[in-house]
């Protein structure tokens, strides 16, 4: 046969056999017929589990879904009542400015004396001075009591010093100076509030020192700022004047109720 025919001759006319053809191989990635058949049999993976909210039912999942609503409305009206607090005066404010220092005093009350272009350079102190009655009767007036210079002390050296000796007596006199006019006169509802709290706290700390003495209780009392700047760097050419300038404000009335020796009496007298 000739070269097409699958046999060949040699010389001589011996026939010379031929290779088979090579099989056709498989096509790639093609699976037996029983492979097949057992993969089309096999029951599919469980899914995974679900996780988080998910897995809650769907009356849970509502209410997560109501309780994060909640959470995002209450953080978008924090957020909107502390920029109206901290922008400048506009409409707004003016026309709800009561709702926002509700909602911000006094738990996040913002200012910007840290960042501002011409921050505090004042150190201001508070001091007090009372008239009492002794024990025996007498009428006196007391000096002036540094209670600045106390909180101070106390707060020196100590690693953890508490939120009161930190900032009450300073919050409580900026709370009253923001709400009285020069004349010391309380502006609003907020000034006479802000007038008993001071009045209170400064004879707590009166009767604290023992300013009335053994027996005897505070009448009247009286407070002043004192006012100091802070000196400038020595490398600053700046002069300002160290000479310290007071604010003194009118004798108050401490009311039967607020002093421990009257309020003891006055139970007393009501047990009688």
């Amino acid at each position: 046969m000739d070269a097409y025919g699958g046999h060949g001759t040699q010389d001589g006319g011996a026939e010379v056999p031929r290779p088979d053809p090579a099989p056709r191989p498989e096509p790639e990635g093609a699976a037996p017929a029983e492979a097949a058949e057992a993969l089309a049999s096999a029951e599919p993976p469980p899914p995974p589990p679900r996780t988080g909210v998910a897995a809650l039912s769907t009356r849970y999942q509502i209410g997560a879904a109501v309780a994060l609503a909640v959470v995002a409305v209450a953080v978008c009206v924090h957020i909107g009542m502390v920029f109206l607090h901290v922008a400048p005066s506009n409409t707004v404010t003016k026309a709800h400015g009561e709702a926002i220092d509700e909602w911000i005093y006094p738990e996040f009350e913002q200012n910007w004396k840290l960042f501002a272009p011409n921050p505090l350079q004042q150190n201001i102190a508070v001091e007090v001075r009372a008239e009492v009655r002794t024990a025996d009767g007498e009428t006196r007036t007391t000096g002036w009591y540094d209670l600045s210079a106390e909180d101070g002390r106390a707060i020196d050296g100590n690693p953890l010093p508490s939120h009161t000796q930190q900032n009450e007596l300073r919050r409580a006199f900026d709370f009253f100076t923001n709400t009285h006019n020069a004349d010391g006169r309380p502006v609003g509802v907020r000034g006479t509030l802000s007038e008993t709290y001071l009045r209170r706290i400064l004879v707590l700390r009166l009767e604290r020192d023992g300013a009335a003495g053994p027996g005897g209780d505070v009448r009247r009392i009286q407070v002043r700022s004192r006012s100091t700047a802070v000196p400038p760097p020595s490398w600053s050419r700046e002069r300002v004047s160290l000479k310290p300038v007071y604010r003194t404000m009118p004798w108050w009335d401490v009311p039967a109720d607020e002093t421990t020796t009257q309020a003891q009496a006055a139970a007393a007298g009501g047990a009688r």
